[in-house]
Order: structure tokens, then C-alpha cells, then sequence
């Protein structure tokens, strides 16, 4: 007999009735416990984990002097969180994003938002995904040194020019400075003595992650385990749904405004326009550093503004359908699939390189890194049954070789949720 059937005949009714509610309480208590320890994704760090604390804001030293400021001429920042335990040697270097100024106008505007001055940066908490330290969420990564390095430059991190802004103030297209001068100060707060490294980012970062990548390496010795990760950086160059090359503009004015020249590669320009040049497409030709390209093949900011800019489609016949990929049309998806065939297409060169890893899911989503329930939950997108947090975990570990997962065409995958960043 279980001991509990004894206990009413050892207690007084009273008593036995107190201590019924209490027994109950505790089974409610530890059943609840039980629920919460078995579950995964975004509930679990806020109840298991203490919140996490802003990280402050970095501004570069003597960033004047070293040319590498803001649009505005303001130092650029960064958040920098010490590793611990065995990732005390191990750095994650992320690049914000954020899109570009291909314009004076863009760029001067730019001068009253973070994306264009320190004056606007704020503390942030390493809350999401790939930054998270917590365990559970970001099993390979949660006790590195983590960095967070803002964008201010409008460029990818990749400009070298000066600008004159229509009031007559001038423009500071430092980018490249700014990479060069950040990466220098955090070699000497502990960078140069890693064993592992890691530079990643997303959208307008994924791409500086992929200009810079080779350079990140190289500044390391031959026994550091160096990796690049680009996310939702693989920007085509396509026509819209006008036929027009609206997007190739944008990049066009940006490698013309900014001189963007010095990170692309001399192979490249040898028998290119530098603005083909400055596409993902060209650019992983030459980049030797094992990479991981993580993109949707349904990107929805290139859907937004690659496939359907507001000038290929003035009527708003597009606008419920680009805004959210399940009010399209079949004939309207069909334009969607090309896309996604392209990017696949483009990607195929990456099969001939063992070390390098892609995740390219069938979600309309944007930037997967930096969003919990993109990384690692249960409704993460799952693609040859892992989250994009086990492919990216495999392929830098080594615990799988040959990381390439290319999902089927949309709406084939199920674990593609309505809850993803967009």
C-alpha cells in the first residue's frame, strides 16, 4: 500500500483535510514544473534563465584619428559579452544589418537613425538565437565571447569615400575603416588569442560577412579554426516583375557612392563591373574560408524589394501578396519558385566545397539567426529534420560532414510557421 493511504487515519479530520489541499497544491506545482522542464523554445529561457542584462555600447577609441566613423561622423559601436568556461577562447563576431544608401539623400537621412550615427545606438540585450547564452537555446555558441558590432555606414561595412550632404555637411562613407578599426580593438581585447572564430550576419551583415570573410581569416594563425556565416545574405541579381534590374541600381549606387572597390575581390574585377561584383553570386567564387550560407529561398525582404519593389508594381496588385506569401496567387508563386531556382542555382558551386555548409528553407522569412523561435523551438523550420541551430551546430562542429540541406519548393514544408520574422 502506497504510504499516503495511511495518512488520513493518522491525522484528525481537520488536519487531513489541510493536508489533502496542500498534497494537491504540490502535485499542481510539480506538475507544472514538470510541463515547463519538458518544453523548448522561448518560453523556456524566460522562466529558467535570470533575464538577461543590457549589454552596454562600445564606442570605438580614437575612431577620428582612424577615420572609421558613422555617416555622421560620430565613432561607431559595439557590444562586446565575455565568454566563459570553455568558450573563453572563442569568439562570435556578428555585423549588424540593415539595408544601404545608394543615395546622398538616403545617406544624409540616415544621420538621424542608429543605421547612420552613434548618437542613436542604445544597450541591447544577447537574447536571440545565435547570441543567446543560454544553454538549451544555443548549445554550441552560449558561452563564447560574443560581439555585436552596429551598422552606421550603409555599405556592408565597405566604403571608402566622403560625401558632400545637401546642406553642405559632409558624408562619411567609412565602412571599410570601420570593420578594419573594430576588428584591430577587439584583437586586442582578447580576439588574437582565439581558438575559434566565428564572424557572422544578417541581411546587409550576411553580405558584409561574406566580403570580409577571407580578410577575418587571414588576420589568424593557421591553427585557429576560423568560419564565416552569412544569413539571409545571398542577394540575386534578378529583374523584377517589371523586367526592370531595380535592384542592380541599388547595389550600382552604392559601389558608386561609397567606392566600394577595396573588398571585392581583384578576380573579380579583372573581368567584371564591380557592381556584379559586389553580388553573393560572384563573390563566393573566390572566398577560400569555410562558410555557411543560410537563406530562404521565399526571402521576404528580397520578395519586398528585389522581386516586387513599390515601382514595378504602382496598381498595388502585389501588395496583399508581398506583404504575406500566403495570399498570393499560384501564378504569382510561380514567379516566387524562379526565384528560389535562381538562388539554388547559384548556390551549386557550393557542392564542390566539402567544408562549407547551406540551410536554405522554403519559409517567407528574413534573417533566422537572431530569432529564437528561427533558431532553435519547436516551430523552428526543420529542413532533413534539423533546425537551422543543428545545421549550423553540425557543420561548424564537424559532428556532420557535408552540411547541405536545400529545401523543396513552396508550400511543401509544414514546420514553415506563420510566426517567423518576415
Amino acid at each position: 500500500m502506497a504510504p499516503g493511504a495511511t495518512e488520513p487515519l493518522l491525522a484528525p479530520p481537520r488536519q487531513q483535510r489541510r493536508r489533502r489541499a496542500w498534497g494537491l497544491a504540490v502535485t499542481a506545482v510539480l506538475f507544472l514544473l514538470l510541463f515547463l522542464l519538458s518544453a523548448s523554445g522561448p518560453l523556456r529561457p524566460r522562466l529558467f534563465s535570470s533575464s538577461p542584462e543590457r549589454v552596454p555600447l562600445t564606442l570605438l577609441a580614437g575612431a577620428t584619428e582612424k577615420g572609421a566613423v558613422c555617416l555622421d561622423g560620430t565613432p561607431p559601436g559595439y557590444h562586446l559579452q565575455r565568454g566563459c568556461g570553455d568558450g573563453a577562447n572563442k569568439w562570435l563576431v556578428h555585423l549588424e544589418g540593415g539595408g544601404w544608401c545608394s543615395t546622398i539623400e538616403d545617406c544624409s537621412n540616415r544621420r538621424m537613425i542608429a543605421l547612420g550615427s552613434s548618437n542613436f545606438m542604445k544597450p541591447i540585450r544577447f537574447a536571440a538565437a545565435i547570441l543567446d547564452s543560454d544553454q538549451l537555446q544555443n548549445p554550441d555558441f552560449y558561452n563564447w565571447n560574443k560581439v555585436y558590432v552596429r551598422y552606421c555606414d550603409g555599405a556592408s561595412f565597405s566604403g571608402d569615400a566622403d560625401g558632400r550632404a545637401q546642406d553642405g555637411s559632409t558624408l562619411y562613407f567609412r565602412g571599410l575603416n570601420i570593420y578594419e578599426a573594430v576588428i584591430h580593438e577587439l584583437m586586442e581585447k582578447g580576439l588574437s588569442n582565439a581558438t575559434q572564430a566565428l564572424l557572422t550576419g544578417c541581411s546587409a551583415g550576411g553580405l558584409a560577412a561574406i566580403l570580409h570573410c577571407d580578410d577575418f581569416s587571414a588576420r589568424f594563425s593557421q591553427e585557429v579554426a576560423v568560419k564565416c556565416l552569412a544569413d539571409a545574405g545571398f542577394f540575386l541579381d534578378v529583374k523584377d516583375i517589371s523586367g526592370e534590374r531595380s535592384f542592380w541600381s541599388v547595389y550600382d549606387g552604392v559601389v558608386q557612392l561609397q567606392n566600394v572597390r577595396k573588398v571585392l575581390p581583384k578576380d573579380c574585377l579583372a573581368n567584371k563591373e564591380p557592381t556584379e561584383c559586389f553580388f553573393p553570386a560572384e563573390l563566393i567564387k573566390y572566398i577560400r574560408t569555410s562558410m555557411f550560407i543560410l537563406n530562404s529561398g521565399y526571402d521576404s525582404w528580397q520578395i519586398r524589394n528585389v522581386i516586387v519593389p513599390g515601382s514595378s508594381a504602382p496598381d498595388n496588385s502585389w501588395l496583399s501578396c508581398k506583404n504575406n506569401i500566403r495570399n498570393c496567387t499560384s501564378k504569382q508563386i510561380e514567379v516566387f519558385d524562379e526565384f528560389r531556382n535562381t538562388m539554388v542555382n547559384n548556390l551549386k558551386l557550393v557542392d564542390d566545397k566539402e567544408d562549407w555548409g547551406i540551410f536554405v528553407d522554403s519559409c517567407f522569412t528574413h534573417c533566422q539567426t537572431l530569432s529564437r523561435i528561427s533558431w532553435n523551438s519547436p516551430t523552428s523550420p526543420r529542413v532533413g529534420n534539423k533546425t537551422i541551430a543543428d545545421a549550423i551546430g553540425d557543420w561548424h562542429s564537424g559532428r556532420s560532414h557535408g552540411v547541405k540541406e536545400i529545401d523543396c519548393e513552396y508550400p511543401c514544408n509544414p514546420t514553415c510557421s506563420s510566426l517567423l520574422p518576415t
